[in-house]
């Protein structure tokens, strides 16, 4: 039997035979389009060439790509764990043609790999081919159906609708009719029974699409319209997970030594066996599944967090982490002791799991142990808005402030419901649920229209050598966005940076023939094209331009982006080489890096970064940039490649003296023209990760200003002594001695006070009652007075005092023990009086306190206690 490894190496070494380019996998995490978070399909690295934007230089390729799907209409999550072949993250097994070869050598190939390598069995195999479709005036693919009767009879050649059979990359874009191949592999005596034929596309767990062959022929207009493309792609995409299953004979892709070891363990830590419980067998793959997925978001850079991609990452953690705690009784973190076994199965074909496997466990047993915090605190807060009694009815918003404030996702509402004999509406949950939607839907909704081309040609990017030059717009787009109307346009030659590895999108201007200037407010990348963002289009658009960057914006961007490297440098140098970059934000007011470390920075090491950077920007380093730069030639020199980013065959190198990095932004032309670099925070984002912000050029000079004036106006208010700290020093001194002084004062008046409130004390059914009302006093003051009076007065003792300090007014009550074994509770009573002085509090039965807004009502609130303990007194 094959092993996973050697069924994915196969694939490889079959299509390399087939003259393919074997391509390694993108990250899982996208960080380039704005459409995507996640790699969702085997196609996403490849859509730029799909779409035209970029060139293409491999004709022929293949890979094993990592994938997730958690959102949009790609959308797994419910499904897995409860079925037999559902994932979050898999791996996506494809070949591609770039206006190469089309349907007939991508149906022979699929089929001779799967018959002759794999030695699947061609009895157990179904094909499906698009019927058509009358709406679109699209005929059946006669053409597919032709070559898939080569190998199979033409019953096993199945017609499948627009749904199933007709793929599109969006509302928008390359599309095409696609062929699926589908294997049986029930056990014979159920195959016996019923024909495979009946149950292709009936979500039987046995009967499994496990390859499409999508062959991209058209491009969807966004009139909704069809026009063919002028150079065909194939595009087609294997589960992997589901192949294994086949060639191993299994009836679940749980079952294949893809999972196996990881459920293992998950059941040798919670003491549960796999296959004895139903529910316990589900969470175990839930928990093997979203192991997959956490490791691999968190080795692509993508840490959990409360926003977009990193949401939906914490989300993940946490529903295995629940099913974890509520099915397999793990209270404590376990999550991250499986990581060795995930990195046993799956580290040869993913290094980076190996290279990242300390950050994530770091990250990963931090996640599960705040969660499991919330958890608890969540389980409160449920049986706080429980129903009075059994069968009741949880109302949904509290249900839905559950999922969405501490992550219970509604099961799990219903599970501990069910417990007490109660129930939730799920209907009003529901309408929570689709409000959020709508409000996210709304929040993210653009309508771009069709491309309008106005000159032939392709767009060159100059702003690596110039800050302005001529150009023509290519093609323009009207965008529509929160009731927003702007249009994107692509320029012939353009010095804009579109926003990208972190350093923003450049601004400035388009200037016509005749001088006037159209703002270009941002500069973005989408699907690798740069894109200019303007609010009016030109008068005439077939026109010259000048495009020209706002160069002061630019250069203190370059300032901050050439720093950013330098500090990368000197964190390793200072801190350690495990320092590796985490993503970064460089902007003409700021820098942002994030990078891996254990520990909080000490303000020496701060202080050394500083010292390092600031010398190698003396050292006036001139940039050395290389472009078209062979990786591993690239690599060999020593420039660092960083995690979760997706490097060309080609690259671009900057470096500045030792430092060297594979980066596509804009620096400074010498390291001397950064001037001055601070460092103004550091921080931890999350486990094993900090964060530095830091500023350079005009942006510290003004930084450095700012704290100079600070010195100046604390030496003023220290009467201009010419050594600051000795003038502090004193001042402390000084107040040390006031303090005792004004402490000696405050005892002698507290015994002057407890002295008059004794002679003051009244007798009410043979209790000592001592009350006070004073405009002044701290709440400290007065409990230092009580708990003197109950020593002194251990028996029959009742204090009661109302204190108004600042305007605020506080109430304090001190029983004896007497008192309180005979029923009297001082909570209970400063509790109901506090309403009095519009506040709250309570405590102890002997002694405790409330605080208000309303001093007016102190006297009255004091009355109100008197009066109870003349209530209770009189019954004792």
């Amino acid at each position: 039997m094959m092993t996973s490894k050697e069924i994915r190496q196969s694939f490889k070494d079959f299509f390399q035979s087939k003259e393919h380019h074997i391509v390694p996998s993108a990250p899982m995490v996208i960080k380039g389009d704005p459409t995507l978070m996640f790699t969702n399909a085997g196609m996403n690295q490849f859509k730029d060439i799909i779409l035209g934007n970029v060139p293409v230089k491999y004709p022929r390729v293949a890979d094993s790509q990592k994938c997730l799907r958690v959102s949009g209409k790609h959308n797994d999550l419910e499904e897995v764990g409860h079925d037999t072949y559902h994932h979050t993250m898999f791996e996506m097994l494809g070949n591609w043609s770039f206006g190469d070869y089309f349907k007939k050598e991508a149906i022979t190939w699929a089929w001779e790999y799967l018959t002759e390598v794999l030695k699947l069995d061609k009895e157990r195999l179904y094909v499906t081919v698009f019927e058509g479709a009358a709406d679109e005036k699209l005929e059946r693919d006669d053409e597919a159906a032709s070559y898939w009767e080569a190998f199979l009879p033409k019953g096993r050649i199945i017609n499948g609708n627009k749904k199933d059979n007709f793929w599109e990359m969006g509302d928008t874009g390359p599309c095409g009719p696609c062929s699926e191949i589908h294997i049986d592999i029930r056990p014979e005596s159920e195959r016996s029974k019923i024909d495979g034929l009946t149950l292709v596309n009936q979500s039987h767990p046995q009967v499994i699409e496990i390859w499409n062959l999508v062959f991209m022929q058209y491009n969807r207009k966004a009139d909704g319209s069809l026009e063919s493309l002028p150079a065909k792609v194939i595009d087609t995409g294997m589960g992997f997970e589901r192949l294994c299953m086949a060639v191993q004979g299994k009836l679940s892709n749980y079952d294949t030594d893809l999972f196996q070891p990881i459920i293992q363990k998950i059941g040798e830590i919670s003491n549960a066996r796999y296959g004895e419980d139903t529910k316990k067998d589900i969470a175990m793959r839930v928990i093997a599944d979203h192991l997959r997925t956490i490791a691999f978001s968190i080795t692509d850079g993508q840490l959990p967090s409360n926003a977009k991609a990193g949401y939906v990452i914490r989300r993940i953690l946490r529903r295995a982490v629940r099913y974890g705690y509520t099915f397999l009784n793990m209270h404590d973190s376990f999550m991250y002791r499986l990581i060795p076994t995930l990195i046993d199965v799956m580290g040869e074909a993913y290094p980076e799991l190996i290279a990242q496997q300390t950050l994530i466990g770091k990250v990963m047993k931090e996640e599960e142990e705040s969660f499991l915090r919330t958890l608890e605190t969540g389980i409160k807060l449920l049986e706080k808005n429980m129903p009075a009694k059994e069968g009741g009815v949880l109302n949904g918003e509290v249900a839905f402030q559950l999922y969405d404030t501490f992550g219970f996702p509604l099961d799990l509402t219903e599970l501990i419901l069910r417990e007490h004999g109660m129930q939730v509406d799920v209907t009003a949950f529901n309408a929570e649920m689709q409000q959020q939607k709508e409000r996210a839907r709304n929040a993210a909704a653009v309508e771009t229209g069709d491309w309008t081309k106005v000159h032939d040609g392709e767009p060159e990017f100059t702003g690596y050598d110039e800050t302005e030059n001529t150009a023509h717009i290519l093609r323009y787009r009207e965008v529509k966005q929160k009731n927003r109307k702007f249009y994107q346009i692509v320029l012939s030659r353009s010095p804009f940076y579109a926003e990208m590895g972190g350093q923003i999108g450049d601004t400035g201007w388009l200037i016509t023939e005749e001088g006037h200037k159209i703002e270009v407010f941002d500069t973005k990348r989408e699907n690798n094209l740069a894109v200019h963002l303007i609010n009016n289009l030109p008068e005439n658009p077939e026109g010259n331009f000048t495009a020209k960057i706002n160069a002061e914006k630019r250069t203190a961007t370059e300032c901050n982006h050439s720093a950013t490297h330098l500090m990368h440098e000197a964190l390793r140098e200072v801190l350690g080489k495990h320092v590796e970059q985490k993503g970064s934000y460089v902007s003409p007011e700021v820098l942002r890096f994030d990078f891996s470390h254990f520990q909080k920075m000490t303000s020496e090491e701060i202080r050394a970064v500083e010292r390092a950077v600031t010398a190698k920007i003396r050292n006036n380093f001139p940039i050395e940039e290389h472009r078209h730069v062979p990786i591993e030639e690239a690599k060999t020199q020593g420039a660092m490649a960083l995690f979760g980013e997706k490097y060309g065959d080609d690259v671009r190198t900057v470096r500045f003296g030792s430092s060297i990095e594979l980066c596509g932004g804009t620096h400074i032309s010498s390291t001397g023209r950064i001037g001055t670099f601070r460092i103004v925070s550091e921080s931890a984002i999350s486990a094993g990760v900090r964060r530095i912000e830091a500023v350079t050029a005009k942006v510290c000079e003004e930084y450095l200003y700012a704290k100079e004036d600070v010195l100046l106006e604390i030496r003023n208010l220290l009467n201009n002594v010419p050594d600051i700290m000795q003038g502090i020093h004193r001042l402390i001194a000084d107040n040390d001695d006031m303090k005792k002084e004004l402490q000696g004062y405050v005892k002698e008046k507290i015994v002057q006070l407890k002295q008059r409130i004794i002679e003051r004390k009244e007798q009410v059914h043979g209790i000592h009652l001592f009350r006070v009302i004073l405009p002044i006093g701290t709440p400290d003051m007065v409990k230092d007075i009580a708990f003197q009076l109950k020593g002194e007065f251990p028996e029959k003792m009742f204090f009661v005092a109302g204190t108004a300090a600042n305007d605020k007014p506080s109430l304090t009550v001190m029983l004896s023990d007497d008192l309180v074994d005979a029923g009297f509770h001082a909570g209970n009573m400063v509790r109901e009086a506090a309403k009095l002085i519009q506040g709250g509090g309570g405590g102890q039965p002997h002694f405790a306190t409330a605080g208000g807004k309303n001093a007016v009502g102190l006297q009255a609130a004091v009355e109100a206690i008197v009066q109870k303990l003349k209530e209770q007194g009189s019954q004792e």
